[in-house]
């Protein structure tokens, strides 16, 4: 347990940014899976519209922290190749 008062106020951010962040990834995820359903689906102009949708939320949990540049940019990438073979 933390003996110093900054210590304690650490803890407490840290359960409050974890939760906003666990938020955030699961939504991140929620928005790849819908892409994902619709291009296994066949549907390229839902699978374009849903892409859409997902870019912005990526890009958001990148400046937000919760996820690399790169990975990001690599499935983005990943994506959109699938999509336009479709």
């Amino acid at each position: 347990m933390a003996n110093h008062k900054s210590a304690e106020k650490r803890i407490r951010q840290t359960e409050r940014r974890t939760l906003v962040n666990r938020n955030r990834v699961s939504r991140i995820r929620t928005f790849v899976k819908k892409v994902e359903t619709a291009i296994l689906a066949g549907d390229k102009t839902a699978a374009a519209e849903a892409f859409k949708a997902a870019q912005p939320e990526l890009q958001r949990g990148v400046t937000k922290g919760v996820l690399h540049k790169n990975t990001v940019a690599r499935k983005l990438s990943r994506l959109s190749g699938r999509i336009k073979a479709l």
